[in-house]
């Protein structure tokens, strides 16, 4: 039986150390807040002065992000430095939004480790 995304999310914060990465879960995602709520006895939720609440870093930032700690080499001054981590956690047959294609591809281009995992050794 094949892996669920969130178990493979949780099985790669759970190894974060061990591949030298200190990760965060990034939920992305729109949700609604107001001055009040109450509950409808049908359960729906009533939300006065509704404004939209953005989570998450843009549309199409990755489920997983850190960074991992680099020693430059002698040649760059020998400073310890945080590298940007994107990871991208799918699961078998997972497809990439555009969004997140984007996403990956400026983080490669800007010096980070930005991938698609599919498990705990893909991000190794």
């Amino acid at each position: 039986m094949s892996q669920s995304e969130h178990e493979i999310q949780n099985l790669i914060l759970l190894s974060a150390r061990e591949l030298g990465y200190t990760l965060w879960r990034n939920n992305t995602g729109v949700g609604w807040q107001g001055n009040k709520t109450s509950r409808r006895q049908d359960g729906a939720m009533i939300v006065q002065n509704a404004r939209p609440l953005h989570a998450g870093l843009c549309k199409g930032s990755s489920d997983l992000i850190g960074l991992r700690s680099r020693v430059i080499t002698p040649d760059d001054v020998g400073e310890c430095i945080a590298q940007f981590v994107a990871l991208e956690v799918k699961a078998a047959g997972g497809r990439l939004s555009h969004e997140q294609v984007m996403f990956l591809d400026f983080i490669k281009n800007a010096g980070g480790i930005a991938r698609v995992v599919r498990s705990v050794e893909d991000a190794k």
